[in-house]
């Protein structure tokens, strides 16, 4: 009986399952035949139930096949984002399963290239380009060469997005003489290498182009007005254009190239002073993203999506105006949909790579509020103007900040868990990403880890979707200006922001009286004085071969950045930008000078306390400190090689007297013995060899026997209140506008140092051991990194042991302090002393006390 029961058991699970199978068939091919909003939402309630119900591979196949028809539909009919979710679950499914076991299913044509498409329509360049190398790679091993033109022609398309133009030559001119090429790919092939020429100023002239090359009417027509605008002939370029537009149908155009081809006829028309004509092409490109909108006065916010098309047309709208509300409430909603699109990343370059885009527009809203102001004198204004500077200062780090305060909040909380794990291991990844392709690795691995890359970030976006849901506090670092004086008012400090520009820099003077705002021209003159000065340190001998080039040259950048009307604080918290990240403030002169005597030099180290920080948010931003004060030091030493660090030892041994310390020395000071105690102390100290890399290799920091790169540091997870890095360049790295330098320093602020110290040159071993020992006998002390830092390098000054040469402000003002700004505390062994005299005072006039009690006794008795 029991045998017979499990056997119909079986019979009716296998139909049970064959109908499962069948039924999500038909559903997918009752939507295609009939496809609208209404299958759609039918169609999505039955993936629903699907989800939850199948089992087998073959039902999960069904499964994707219905996704990624629904996929294709929601990106046709311009639901960017869902597009990306269906496809992404489909192909989360299909690796998962394993699917390609089973069936020779074309996940390629059917997923891989329209989600790569759909990443680079949403900026989602790193995911794009991961996708399209996996599917050239998929299609190479299968010898599909219409697939591998497909990925060539789309990873073209994709370095053109990004102004990559000599990429798109390389990848293209390989492909050109390709045979087997049908002439659609072709044709297209040879546009791309021809657009990126033009980008290149390699063609001028459309007579330029060899006339051996076949193109079509259209293309000429595109090629002459592409020419014409590079060329600033905009007359022509708009003759050529409209005469392109008559031999397309625009009905064979998709929405969004439609809206492409109006806003670029506004571009024209705006180039041409055709204003209104302007006007008329960006609301007919609007109306074809949004049917149900007129134009933009009509726009509701709520409407718009993650579509960059949109970013295109507000910021054109902008120009276009001359009330500056109006221009920038446009400057907001492209702003608005730049974080619609930001929303769906994962990837940190990703999201720098668009800070960099912001700031062009930040700028200019900063212009117009300066420029408004000028003629009302409105405060209001400058606050503002403050908003757009930091709206797009240390992004990442804000938002990596936030998240670790979220974590220690919820610590238990598993969501919060698997994201912190899934970070861990996209850097760890990525870390390994980088060292295969320098290494030239196989194409399969390389292909494997951007595929694991992928995966990671569909899991990332999943669980960002949940944490966002569940925590309302995952909000911003938006602050008041009040908020923000009154912190000022506390630390009697000023505070100094620049925004360097495009074509000015504004610097932001706020104190507890209020905002100041200047604009400091950025012309060639401005840009060589910052860029002279910052090279003076590229060597020890260019100050001292020339000491008067330099003490002019520190003079005239004081007053070129308005340093003077910071001279009456005594402290101030300095948040540079651009170039200005290289300068060491604190060896600018505050007046003219002709001694050539270093340490009676009027530095601003002499008057002042420079404390740096990457925005005001995280100045204003109260850290909850590791309550412990031991310290990890790292002292590779390198004896006897050629890299040998001689007065690290005496680093070490002056650290080991003033701090409860634990040391690793030699060939103890290993990555793994790093990497093993780093999250267990409070205070992190490397005397070592450091790198700022180049354009191929990332920063790293050097260790016994291994070199650790960037990304391994940002795979870290650190509750540490100070990470010294005593070792060259450790602040220096590839600068990107408004994240700063991808430096060693900006590594361990990302990975959650509080507060770091680091160095902006290569600097001379005795020098910074000396510099080193006094900042840690003074920190013993005053448990104030900044003031120890500041005492450090004025008691280097009046050391009467070195000589002049020796106190170039090359040997002590390389070193930087960005973090909090504390007040330095009494030494606990000092307030022992007074208690102990204080109770010996009290013992003593006790003893007196009964002496003289006694006394009085003695004599009471002898009458």
């Amino acid at each position: 009986m029991k045998k017979l029961s499990f056997i119909l058991f079986l019979i009716y699970g296998i139909t049970f399952s064959q109908n499962l199978e069948e039924r999500i068939y038909v559903a997918a091919e009752t939507f295609i035949s009939n496809t609208n909003n209404t299958s759609l939402n039918l169609l999505s309630e039955q993936e629903s139930a699907f989800k939850k119900q199948v089992k087998s591979k073959g039902e999960q196949l069904a499964l994707v096949f219905l996704q990624c028809h629904k996929g294709y539909y929601l990106d046709q009919s311009s639901q960017l984002k869902e597009a990306i979710i269906t496809f992404e679950d489909a192909l989360n499914r299909f690796k998962t399963n394993e699917l390609s076991k089973i069936s020779d299913f074309n996940i390629i044509e059917s997923c891989l290239i329209p989600l790569g498409n759909l990443y680079t329509k949403t900026d989602d360049y790193t995911n794009a380009e991961n996708i399209i190398k996996q599917y050239i790679f998929l299609a190479k091993k299968n010898n599909y060469i219409k697939h591998q033109a497909s990925g060539t022609i789309n990873l073209a398309i994709l370095y053109q997005t990004i102004g990559k133009h000599e990429l798109v030559l390389k990848l293209t001119s390989s492909y050109l003489n390709k045979q087997n090429l049908n002439k659609h790919q072709k044709q297209k092939i040879i546009q791309l290498n021809i657009d990126s020429q033009i980008a290149l100023n390699m063609i001028n002239d459309v007579s330029d182009i060899p006339k051996t090359i076949h193109i079509n009417v259209y293309d000429q027509f595109r090629n002459n007005y592409a020419i014409q605008l590079q060329n600033g002939n905009y007359i022509e370029a708009l003759k050529a254009f409209n005469k392109a537009k008559t031999h397309i149908s625009k009905d064979s155009l998709t929405r969004r190239k439609l809206a492409k081809l109006y806003f670029e006829e506004a571009q024209l028309n705006k180039l041409l002073n055709n204003l209104n004509d302007a006007k008329s092409n960006l609301d007919l490109a609007l109306q074809i993203l949004l049917p149900n909108t007129k134009s933009i006065e009509f726009l509701d916010k709520n409407d718009l999506y993650a579509e960059n098309t949109f970013i295109d047309l507000f910021d054109l709208y902008a120009t276009l105006q001359e009330d500056h509300k109006t221009v920038l409430n446009y400057y907001g909603l492209s702003f608005y949909v730049s974080k619609l699109l930001e929303n769906n990343w994962t990837s940190q370059e990703n999201k720098i790579s668009n800070q960099a885009a912001n700031r062009i527009r930040s700028e200019k809203c900063i212009e117009i509020i300066f420029n408004t102001y000028q003629n009302t004198k409105n405060d209001t204004l400058l606050f503002s103007a403050f908003q757009y500077a930091e709206l797009n200062k240390s992004g990442i780090l804000k938002e990596k900040s936030i998240k670790k305060a979220l974590l220690q909040k919820h610590p238990n909380d598993s969501l919060l868990l698997q994201e912190a794990a899934l970070l861990k291991e996209q850097e760890e990844t990525t870390h390994r990403l980088i060292n295969e392709q320098l290494g030239k690795s196989q194409a399969s691995v390389i292909t494997s880890l951007s595929s694991n890359l992928n995966t990671i970030s569909i899991k990332l976006k999943i669980l960002k979707k949940a944490i966002n849901k569940k925590y309302s506090e995952l909000g911003g670092t938006d602050f008041l200006i009040g908020d923000l004086q009154n912190k000022l008012l506390k630390d009697e400090a000023v505070l100094v922001e620049y925004f360097y520009g495009k074509k000015a820099i504004y610097q932001f003077i706020i104190s507890m009286n209020g905002i100041n705002l200047s604009k400091i021209n950025l012309d060639e003159g401005t840009q060589k004085h910052i860029s002279d000065f910052i090279h003076l340190f590229d060597s020890a001998s260019i100050i001292n071969n020339d000491i008067s080039k330099f003490t002019t040259s520190a003079f005239t950048l004081y007053n070129i950045l308005n340093l003077t009307k910071t001279s009456f604080f005594k402290n101030v918290t300095m948040i540079p930008d651009g170039l200005l990240n290289f300068v060491p403030f604190e060896a600018l002169l505050t007046s003219k000078t002709n001694t050539t005597n270093f340490s009676k030099m009027p530095f601003i180290v002499q008057h002042q306390n420079i404390v740096y920080n990457t925005s005001a948010a995280f100045y204003l931003k109260k850290a909850e400190e590791n309550r412990k004060n031991d310290l990890l030091g790292i002292f590779p030493v390198f004896e006897k090689t050629k890299n040998s660090l001689t007065y690290s030892i005496d680093e070490a041994n002056a650290i080991k007297e003033e701090m409860h310390a634990t040391l690793f020395l030699r060939d103890q000071a290993t990555k793994k013995a790093f990497i093993k105690n780093s999250s267990d102390y409070s205070i992190i100290h490397l005397s070592t060899h450091a790198s700022s890399g180049d354009s191929s290799t990332p920063a790293n920091i050097e260790f016994y026997e291994e070199t650790m790169f960037l990304n391994e540091l940002y795979s870290l997870d650190l509750n540490t209140n100070l990470v010294v890095l005593s070792a060259c360049e450790t602040g220096v790295g590839k600068r990107y506008k408004g994240e700063g330098a991808m430096s060693i320093a900006r590594g361990f602020q990302y990975a959650g140092a509080k507060n770091v110290l680091f160095s902006l040159w290569q600097i001379n071993d005795l020098s910074t051991s000396k510099i080193m020992q006094s900042f840690y006998k003074n920190y013993s002390g005053s448990k104030s990194a900044n003031t120890s830092n500041h005492q450090s390098k004025l008691d280097y000054l009046k050391d009467e042991t070195i000589d002049n040469i020796k106190k170039s402000p090359y040997y002590w003002s390389a070193f930087v302090y960005y973090g909090e700004l504390t007040k330095p505390t009494h030494d606990n062994k000092l307030i022992y002393v007074f208690i102990s005299l204080f109770i010996l005072l009290i013992i003593l006039f006790l003893l007196l006390r009964v002496k003289k009690s006694y006394g009085k006794d003695i004599t009471g008795v002898s009458s």
